[in-house]
This record gives structure tokens, sequence and C-alpha cells, in this order.
């Protein structure tokens, strides 16, 4: 899920600019920053970042906002992490593990000596705690992520115990997890910052940064010296500061208050260094989707009328990338056939066989609640929806609320339509689809299909890629026939950075940078300061200054 702003093809094709991200600076543990080949230890500062103004949550176990993974990968590490550039999982906590030769049982070994920013000791019961409290914590939204393991569905449904759960401490260092099936895919799930090493106290971070303080919209992040790698962490700290001025963001940035605006957050045509400008495709997709609440009218035959009645070109105009379907397309995902074609004549005739079967009279009216916030962007969507169903008996009704409260408010809203922009958690299609596995605790919309769960479920036993990808496309192919999904759009992020002067930020698929990699650089001038100036003879001279 993902706070963003939207950005329409005129406004992207205006700042299409060419983006160049300097290397990533991967400093080698042990070393003090003036080792580092062009990295100067005068240099280091904060970097200041600029986010769109609204509450954190800081509860690495129940956040679920990109905007909160972005600070969360600072302040608090797992077993693994994600490699900045190509997001595949790299040791963090975790110096060495083995998978046994039926691949249910992983052995982890917790790095020696590692800390919480308070000191304490990050051991192996560490992670067992952690992930046995995220397990029976009904506010985290990913702890179905870890059904894998076993006793893990039984312990977060409520009808296993704790002891049950197939997580266990062998000692100090040694982290014993025994899974239901092989799980190839577990390293890129354990990359996400609800299966970090949490502590009991507060104010406590296992990852590079810790919290100093959050008042008036303002955080500041200090560099952990009881980090794992903390003589590699270069800069002193980060602070994020809130505005939704997009006008004065700009200003902000151009003159060298900000280094960093994220999130689309600024008024773009006002940055004066265009090559700051990073626009690029996220694997995300934003959707409208049904929530299966047991109303009669609420079968597949209706909402089949109801998608082939949709304008899908006028609901996907202006958009940079149309999703037509729900997963991100990725190298080697076998093409699934997506929404883009419409007829609302065949619409209106199968909406009159539908009726006759859920057992609705042609004349009753079917009302559609959509939850919505109050945003042009979504109103604009529920106007279309409404002028496509009302040929087909259909009256779609806006319930509003605010945007802050929005996807928390949707499990126990009393709607029937809603709209998600969601990122992938993890570079694999069962990112998205995990969104409507039965048993999910990420599933919203009460999607339930038995040969779903199936396909899921032996696509994370597959043997290779090859399968995987196969089993999980024949998933995706399923839910859309099932229609409940309507996919609107894949997202684009834009950032303003000079990578001139912030090094180790890269840009990525899933949209996140981790700030340990994060370092200074002198800005060098590419091109002198030529002046041409009267000779004293009649002529010209070439002044060179800096």
């Amino acid at each position: 899920m993902k706070m963003k702003r939207i950005l329409g093809a005129a406004v992207v094709a205006a700042l299409m600019v060419p983006s160049f991200s300097a290397p990533v600076y991967t400093p080698q543990a042990g070393k003090e920053s003036d080792d580092f080949p062009g990295v100067e230890k005068a240099l280091q500062r904060n970097v200041v970042m600029l986010t769109m103004g609204h509450p954190y949550d800081l509860d690495p176990q129940t956040a679920s906002y990109t905007s909160e993974a972005q600070l969360l990968s600072g302040l608090y590490e797992g077993l693994f992490s994600y490699n900045p550039v190509s997001l595949e999982p790299q040791n963090a906590l975790c110096s060495s593990y083995k998978i046994s030769r039926n691949k249910k049982r992983w052995t982890f070994t917790i790095i020696d000596g590692a800390k919480f920013s308070s000191g304490e000791k990050i051991n192996a019961a560490t992670f067992r705690e952690s992930w046995l409290n995220l397990l029976s914590n009904p506010r985290a939204p990913y702890a179905s992520m870890l059904d894998c393991i076993e006793g893990a569905r039984n312990y977060r449904m409520g009808t296993g115990k704790r002891d049950e759960v197939g997580i266990t401490a062998r000692d100090e260092r040694t982290l014993v997890v025994h899974l239901e099936e092989p799980a190839e895919h577990l390293p890129k799930i354990l990359c996400h910052h609800a299966f970090s090493a949490v502590s009991k106290k507060k104010n406590s971070y296992s990852g590079a940064f810790a919290l100093s303080s959050y008042e008036n919209g303002r955080l500041e992040l200090v560099k952990n010296k009881n980090y794992r790698d903390s003589a590699s962490i270069l800069i002193p700290g980060i602070t994020i500061i809130q505005s939704d001025d997009l006008d004065e963001n700009a200003y902000l940035y151009n003159t060298g208050k900000v280094d960093w605006i994220p999130e689309g957050n600024v008024n773009a045509a006002k940055i004066i260094n265009r090559n700051s400008i990073k626009v690029a495709a996220e694997f995300g997709t934003y959707y409208i989707f049904f929530k299966l609440n047991g109303k009669k009218w609420n079968t597949k035959e209706v909402r089949e009328a109801m998608l082939e009645a949709i304008p899908y070109d006028k609901l996907r105009d202006g958009i940079t990338v149309p999703a037509t379907t729900l997963v991100y397309p990725l190298s080697g995902y076998p093409e699934v056939a997506g929404f883009d074609d419409y007829d609302s004549d065949d619409a209106v005739m199968m909406m009159g066989k539908a009726r006759e079967k859920a057992g609705l009279t042609a004349k009753e009216k079917i009302t559609v609640k959509f939850g919505i916030t109050d945003s042009e962007f979504m109103k604009n969507f529920a106007q279309i929806l409404q002028k496509a169903w009302q040929p087909l008996g259909v009256e779609l009704v806006s319930e509003i609320k605010g945007s802050e409260a929005y996807n928390s408010e949707i499990p126990s809203w009393d709607a029937d339509l809603f709209a998600y922009s969601w990122i992938g958690d993890f570079a694999d299609p069962l990112a998205f689809l995990e969104l409507f596995r039965s048993d999910s605790s990420l599933n919203v919309a009460k999607y339930d299909n038995v040969e779903f769960d199936s396909l899921l479920h032996q696509a994370s036993v597959a043997g290779d890629s090859t399968d995987h990808y196969k089993l999980l496309s024949q998933a995706e192919t399923l839910l859309l026939d099932d229609c409940v999904v309507i996919p609107v759009y894949h997202p684009v992020s834009l950032h303003i950075i000079d990578t001139d002067i912030i090094g180790g930020w890269q840009s990525n698929a899933m949209d996140l940078h981790p700030f340990k990699y994060f370092y200074i650089k002198r800005k060098e001038q590419t091109l002198p300061n030529l002046v041409l100036a009267p000779d004293g003879d009649g002529g010209r001279e070439l002044l060179t200054g800096n």
C-alpha cells in the first residue's frame, strides 16, 4: 500500500529527462570513513528528506505504507535486507544459513555481538519472540506471510499454541525454522521490515539509525552506534520534514535546504536542476476491487457484467503506465489476459442473465457503495463507473473517508468497492497474489477460492522459477476470471534528488532506498565558469572562475 501523488501522462512526459544515478557505494565493514576512496569525512552531514504530511506508524509489525517502509528500513533490520539495486536478499543480522535436504528446515546463524541501539543483545531468541508476537498481533497485515512455517497459521488464527510454532532458538546464535513445505522465496519475504528484530524496550532499534525525536511533523534519526556495521554508516543522521506545499517544496530544494523529495511531493516544473528529477516505473499496481461481503447481488456473474460495461480507455485516460492485469509484468512471467475491451450492449445482456441466476428481478435496483477518499482522482473513477453501470440497473453511491484512515478502515467498512495502490514487498508475483489467499491477513477483499489457494501452494513448493511463475500466472488468471479486481495503472515514482551530491541512492522497482548507503559527495563542476571580458585593447579575453 502506498501514499503517493498521481502523475498524469502529460506531467511525466514533460519531466522525462535523462536520469543517471551513481553506483551504489557499499563500504567494507570495519573501516573508518576516511578509508573510503572518494568520500570526505568533513563533508558528511544529515541528509534532509521532505515528505508528505501524515502521521507515521513506527511499529514495523503494523506499518503498511511504503513511506513508512522507507523510514523503517533505516530503523529496523532482520535476517536479510534488500540489495538496493537488484532487490535480491542479502545477509543482514544473519551471518549464514543452511537448508536441509528436504528443504523444510532452515538453520540461521545470527551474527556475533549484535545489539539494539539500547545495548540489548540481539540473538536467536529475539527473532523467535519477534515473529511470534507478529503472529499474535491482529493488526499485523503481513503476519500470514509466515504461514509457510509449521504451526504459524494455526497460532495466527487462534487455533494453535505459541509453543507449537516451528521456530526454535537452539542457542544464542542459532535459529531453527521448520516449514510446512519447501519455500525457496523465504529470504525474499524476510527482507521486509515486518520480520525485523524488535526489542521489548521502547525506542530501541536494530537498524543503522535510531529515532531521536518526532515532533511537529519533524523526525530526527541519528546513527545507531551499536549497529552491527556502524563503521560503514557515513552520515550522522537523517532529518525528515513534512510539507504539502508543492511550490514551497520546490523552493526548499532549489535553495539547498532539502536534499531529497520523494513521492512526487513537489511542483517538479519549478525544479531548476532538471537532472535531479528521477522518474521510474514501480513494481506495483493501482486497482479497484470488490469486497465479497455475501450480498445477494455480489456474484461472479453480476460482477462480470459490470466489468464488461467499464470503458477502460476512459478509466485509464492520462495514466502513464496503464494496467490490464494485477501483477506487474516480470521477466519470465507468462502473459496473462487482462481487462481492456468492453461492450455496453453485451454488458446489458449479461446482466439480465446474471440477475436471473442471482434471483434478482429485472427492475430490482442494485446499490453498490464505493468507498473513496476525498480526492478528485477517486471521484473521477466513481463518476466513470456510475455512468457505465446505470444502464445495468446499478446505482453507484460514493462514501468518503479521509486518506489517513482509508486503508485501515477497509476491513470493517460496510462498502462494496474499494481501491488500493499496492507495491510488491518482494520481487515475485506472490507479493500481489498473497492479497487474495483465503486465510491471508492481507485479504481484505474476503476472496475465497480453493483452486486459487491450491495454485499458490503449488507455486510455493515448485522446484524451479519456470514452474513457479507458470502456476502463479494460472492463479492470477483465475482471480481475474472471478471479476474481483479492476486493474487501473502501474504507479510511477517521482523523486527529486541530486545524485552528484547524495551518494548511495538508486532507483529500483520497489522504490525503496536504504538510508544506510547514503553519503555526501563533493560535487565537481563539470564545466568551467567561462566569461568573455574586455582585454583593454579593444578586444575580449577569456576569464575562468570557480
